[in-house]
């Protein structure tokens, strides 16, 4: 366990990971590293975090963080991991391919949080090899918040599980209540609630306020360099838009999957039918599919 002092700089973890991505060699079955970061005493900067509502679409000025903000207070540490050395998937080109965060209890806007993250494990995925890293918030001893990340590192393998990244993923025994979560044929689009017009510049504005600036989210021209026609939506930011407009009750449980790449600029439609699913769509594709569940109390 490694007890940090402050929270790293994202951008030069980012291009270290982007430096050290050609020598990588991933597989499911390599080391990879084992450290528990731990950031104590971390509060949300008031300005960003209104910043973070707006973009969103979260109610400015509530009393409590948005159910995915703590994935921005942690995020530095999770890429302090992944640009490790040690770590064997390439940062370059690596997929989130889906989200799964807990919510236990109300968090204070104003509260001071200690933050833990760790990579959980290397997995075995039709297109490569997925790395699970594990997010927690804790006031005192209490796990008050805490999320699992996979990302998709895309390389040659001989193994076939599950559909492909995006647009299908693995099937996943033994994560939580998942019951023909995984397999969506014949299953009934949702009906659509609204449509978005997503403006060019949401990729610019979500990279300043949460400090996520992947080029492919911020202009046209760096996108392309990395195989899009066009910048691409953050998929935190596609889920936190499903969220700001879906309610998520205190204490829950939520669960999404990234499928498909959202073109900036571009027009959606988000969906959801009272039972506690949504996702976000246009005519060709869906882009993100999830639920809401809440947890007993």
């Amino acid at each position: 366990m490694i007890v940090l002092s402050g929270p790293p700089a994202l951008g030069p973890l980012l291009a270290r990971g982007a430096l050290r991505s050609p020598f990588k060699r991933p597989a499911a079955d390599a080391p990879f590293p084992r450290t528990r970061l731990v950031l104590p005493d971390v509060r949300a900067d008031v300005d960003r975090l209104a910043a973070y509502e707006r973009v969103c679409g979260f109610a400015t000025g509530d009393d409590g963080l948005p159910v995915t903000y703590p994935h921005v207070l942690g995020f530095p540490l999770a890429m302090r991991l992944m640009s490790a050395r040690d770590f064997p998937l390439p940062l370059l080109g690596l997929v989130h391919t889906s989200v799964e965060i807990e919510r236990y209890a109300e968090l204070p806007g104003g509260g001071t949080y200690e933050l833990r993250v760790h990579i959980a494990k290397l997995s075995p995925h039709r297109r490569g090899t997925e790395a699970t890293v594990v997010i927690e918030a804790r006031v005192g001893e209490d796990v008050v918040w805490a999320s699992r990340s996979r990302y998709l590192a895309r390389h040659r393998t001989t193994a076939v599980r599950g559909g492909p990244p995006q647009e299908g993923q693995e099937n996943r025994e033994g994560r939580g209540n998942r019951e023909g979560w995984e397999n969506r044929e014949g299953r009934e689009p949702l009906p659509v609630v609204e449509e978005w017009r997503i403006a060019g510049d949401v990729g610019r504005r979500y990279g300043a306020a949460s400090g996520d600036r992947n080029p492919i989210h911020l202009h046209p021209l760096t996108a392309r360099l990395f195989g899009f026609p066009r910048a691409v939506a953050h998929g935190m930011w596609t889920v936190a838009r499903c969220l700001a407009a879906h309610g998520v009750p205190e204490r829950a449980r939520v669960e999404a999957e990234f499928r498909a790449p959202v073109l900036l600029p571009g027009t959606v439609a988000y969906a959801a039918d009272g039972t506690g699913r949504f996702e976000l769509r246009d005519p060709k594709r869906v882009h993100v599919e999830g639920r809401v569940l809440p947890l007993a109390t």
